[in-house]
């Protein structure tokens, strides 16, 4: 399982907005991964932000 795949597993296994720190924490990644994968996350649409620093899937 890639890195972006663990992200969006993390995000749908919680069901509510998370931050990279939580996602790298739970998901047992490191945090650079996590920031790479959700810039392509983004730009993908495939999470949007309900607040300011936390996401959810799209």
């Amino acid at each position: 399982m890639d890195v972006i795949e663990k992200v969006l597993e993390v995000m749908r296994t919680e069901g509510q907005p998370l931050n990279a720190g939580k996602i790298a924490e739970l998901g047992g990644l490191d945090r650079k991964d996590v920031d790479k994968a959700m810039t392509k996350l983004k730009k993908e649409e495939k999470i949007v932000s309900p607040k300011r620093c936390y996401w959810i899937p799209a």
